[in-house]
């Protein structure tokens, strides 16, 4: 296959990467990439953030959240993990799902595609991959993880109910596997990248993208991909409850989002406060979870500071 070339590794600038390449190179074979993201959890095109990922974790550790244009759960990437992309008219992609396991087990991997659509190392997760359809072509891409840190990745991901928050780190470690236990002779990261290519592409030449194209994957990123309305506003409806105790007695809040907007907001609880809650919940709503860390809502609650309040609706 041709390969195209992408050392970017800012996380909403790839997405937007992805969906040109799948929408907008015509080539009559399918061609590949292989590309690394800065800290960043990716959800699926049809996830809400607020119910797959730690948000309030992501913004203490500075981690970007972005959203794709494929289906399936949310992951994490850091430096530490290698991504691939392989795209083309769907007459040509019958064999696309098995191209990456191949060249694993070429390289000296037992890499086996199993499940829905995970890629296992003896019984180990080390790759999950989503595709897409646009039009008459196709998309699969997915992460390939080298030497991912799991403590970050676990917290990254959890969140009340999830298959992470249940299964705890210990045991996120045991089901994962990072590639670099079974490529000694690879020392990096970049020299397994390099090999990686060359298998895939066995032989065949680079895809270059006119500066043109390059200045549309460039206008996409800022104007969608990097956007709160793509990322957080793309979300399905969801309800949510979070119980927190401070010092005006015990809060719960329930609440639901549509598009990222509170769409209804309710508080009970032992709390203390100089005016009813109800008029806090009919003011809510209409304004997005971001927007609330800046409220006083001192009237409402006792002694509650603002970004306290918030919280409620991080959790």
């Amino acid at each position: 296959m041709k390969f195209l070339t992408n050392f970017c590794t800012n996380p909403h600038w790839n997405m937007a990467f992805d969906e040109f390449v799948l929408e907008g190179v015509r080539a009559t074979d399918p061609v590949f990439y292989l590309w690394q993201n800065a800290p960043a959890v990716i959800i699926g095109l049809n996830q809400s953030p607020y119910a797959e990922v730690n948000l309030p974790y992501l913004k203490e550790k500075g981690i970007v959240l972005a959203r794709r244009v494929t289906g399936g759960g949310a992951v994490y990437h850091d430096l530490g993990n290698l991504n691939y992309s392989i795209a083309g008219p769907v007459s040509r992609m019958e064999k696309a799902f098995e191209i990456v396991p191949g060249a694993l087990r070429q390289l000296g991997v037992p890499a086996e595609r199993t499940g829905r659509n995970d890629i296992l190392v003896e019984g180990r997760k080390c790759s999950g991959y989503a595709k897409r359809l646009s039009k008459d072509r196709m998309m699969i891409h997915g992460t390939l993880m080298w030497d991912v840190d799991l403590d970050v990745l676990t917290e990254a991901l959890r969140v009340p109910g999830s298959k992470l928050e249940a299964a705890g780190i210990a045991s996120v470690h045991s089901r994962v596997a990072n590639l670099k236990e079974y490529l000694p002779q690879f020392p990096t990261l970049d020299a397994f990248r390099a090999a990686l290519q060359e298998q895939l592409a066995a032989g065949d030449g680079e895809y270059i993208l006119t500066e043109e194209q390059t200045a549309r994957v460039d206008r996409e990123a800022r104007e969608k991909f990097s956007t709160w309305e793509w990322n957080y506003g793309h979300s399905p409806a969801t309800t949510h409850a979070c119980r927190k105790k401070f010092a005006c007695g015990t809060v719960e809040v329930l609440y639901s989002l549509r598009h990222g907007v509170l769409t209804e907001v309710a508080f009970q609880g032992d709390f203390l406060g100089n005016r009813p809650a109800g008029e806090l919940a009919l003011l809510l709503k209409g304004k997005r979870v971001q927007e609330l860390s800046g409220l006083d809502v001192s009237a409402y609650f006792d002694q509650l500071d603002s970004s306290s309040f918030a919280s409620l609706f991080e959790a």
